[in-house]
């Protein structure tokens, strides 16, 4: 197996990030309705920088303040933590016009 090739293995699909985060809203929702206005809730939905590949610049134009998820003034609705306008992340999903 070439170098290239063990790096691609050990780099998580948008795929399976987005199936992650389908799965934890979804089953984050379902615990919404049990446990209604409980702020862990919503800490749940969130995913870790990490999985998503969050960094703190720009990627080919792609910026988290023209992102649909960005959550103004530093906040994603999707990637927990701290985020920078400036920033990106592998699910990013252009605003529309």
């Amino acid at each position: 197996m070439s170098d290239a090739s063990k790096i691609r293995s050990a780099v998580p699909s948008r795929r399976s990030i987005l199936r992650q985060v389908a799965l934890t809203a979804g089953g984050t929702a379902a615990l919404g309705t049990i446990i209604s206005g409980n702020r862990r809730a919503e800490a749940q939905t969130r995913v870790a920088q990490k999985v998503v590949g969050y960094q703190d610049t720009p990627h080919d134009g792609q910026r988290c303040d023209n992102c649909l998820q960005f959550d103004p003034p530093s906040a994603c609705k999707v990637v927990a933590g701290t985020i920078a306008p400036s920033g990106w992340c592998k699910i990013y999903v252009r605003k529309p016009a």
